[in-house]
């Protein structure tokens, strides 16, 4: 039986406890976190939290401002109310370094999903390994755009999602990747982090702005007609600015300098001019990636790699120098067996029956070329001297 004295004391306890989004219930969930907070940061996380009417929000804090730590914050908070369907999207690379700083600064418990996690759950009889309520499910980009139909089957309580910038043309037809993320996470909560939420054109911030909530701006064409093409700049930033601020906060730098002892880091311009040793490598290695043809290079992948080779030798000759080598090793393979391969080419004067046109003769050669060959075949280094005998023969026969 409840007796005044006990709704009295649960009263009590509830007003103690504090309403959602206030400082005393975040203090009370990140209370045994091992992280020394700075005020920016709990102000941006109190600002995601407090955000019940939005569908999410931006936090765009400049590079090296913490935002990891204000989803950390959030997340905490969220977990502590019970709201436990969790799910983070980051860059592949990012994937262990957040699993790490959520389990050692926030005491969270998390598992990376990738395809050997997922389809070793789905063989203990699991159905849908991104429902998991008693853990965070970490994934990347790529896998969260593989799993799209999974993830939107799950109820979920929140989505963060970093490096969020990734998803800037998501208004695009040619952007797959973005629309299915966006299309599997649709109305859950979002919590985006990016320090560049605008880069080259406001239409990034349209991109942006609509995975949080499709309806904020309206079409495309819309946003670029108000505000892209907008005739009055100071009218058209304000009004900006105004519809942003329900789901963007954005912090400075210079806006903290005060109160944190930020390293003081004092840029240098150098100039380094090449010597005319490096400016004739440079000039070599161009005339040779400017050839015709080039059985070294897979025909495939040339272009790819021709840019490899100008940005190593951008940065230095030893840099180019190994790849120089392993292209080296790849001519060095030719063998009797190059000869036998140009043959045919050799006998179509006397009518040989054998006779092959010279682009199979020559796309012969350059897979054999291109093909990885044993230690024991690549010994004999005089065999490159014959190796640039052929590439010319092949080039100008």
């Amino acid at each position: 039986m409840t007796t005044p004295y006990h709704s009295q004391y649960w009263a009590h306890a509830l007003t103690l406890r504090g309403a959602t989004g206030s400082i005393e219930a975040l203090s009370r969930s990140i209370a045994g976190s091992r992280v020394d907070l700075n005020p920016h940061q709990v102000d941006a996380a109190l600002f995601a939290i407090r955000s019940p009417l939005t569908r999410g929000v931006i936090l765009a804090d400049e590079v090296g401002l913490g935002k990891t730590i204000e989803a950390g914050i959030v997340i905490s908070q969220r977990w502590a109310e019970r709201k436990r369907r969790i799910l983070v999207i980051v860059p592949s690379t990012l994937r262990k370094q957040w699993q790490q700083d959520l389990e050692t600064k926030f005491y969270l418990p998390t598992r990376v999903l990738d395809s050997r996690a997922f389809n070793a759950l789905a063989q203990e009889g699991v159905s849908n390994a991104f429902d998991s309520p008693d853990r965070l499910v970490i994934c990347s980009y790529h896998f969260a755009s593989a799993k799209a139909n999974e993830i939107h089957r799950v109820p979920w309580d929140l989505v963060v999602i970093d490096e969020a910038h990734r998803l800037r043309n998501v208004y695009k037809k040619a952007s797959r990747l973005a629309r299915r993320i966006a299309d599997a996470v649709g109305s859950a909560p979002k919590l985006l982090l990016t320090a560049t939420p605008l880069q080259n054109s406001l239409m990034e911030l349209y991109g942006l702005a609509s995975v949080i909530d499709d309806h904020l701006f309206g079409d495309a064409t819309s946003f670029r007609d108000r505000f892209v093409r907008a005739a009055d700049e100071r009218g058209r930033n304000a009004d900006l600015r105004a519809r942003l601020q329900p789901i963007c906060a954005r912090t400075l730098r210079k806006q903290i300098v005060e109160h944190i002892p930020f390293t003081r880091r004092i840029p240098i311009t150098q100039d380094f001019l090449p010597s005319d040793a490096e400016h004739e490598l440079y000039e070599a290695i161009s005339d040779y990636l400017q050839r015709d043809q080039l059985i070294a290079l897979p025909a495939s992948q040339r272009t790819l790699i021709t840019l490899v080779l100008r940005k190593l030798l951008a940065s230095s000759t030893f840099a180019i120098a190994d790849t120089l080598d392993r292209l080296a090793m790849r001519l060095e393979a030719i063998s009797s067996n190059l000869p036998a391969l140009l043959a045919p080419r050799a006998s179509r004067q006397a009518g040989d029956a054998s006779y092959e046109p010279d682009f199979v003769v020559e796309a012969k050669a350059e897979k054999y070329l291109c093909e990885p060959k044993s230690a024991a075949e690549m010994e004999d280094r005089d065999v490159l001297a014959k190796a640039q005998a052929a590439v010319e023969w092949c080039s100008h026969a």
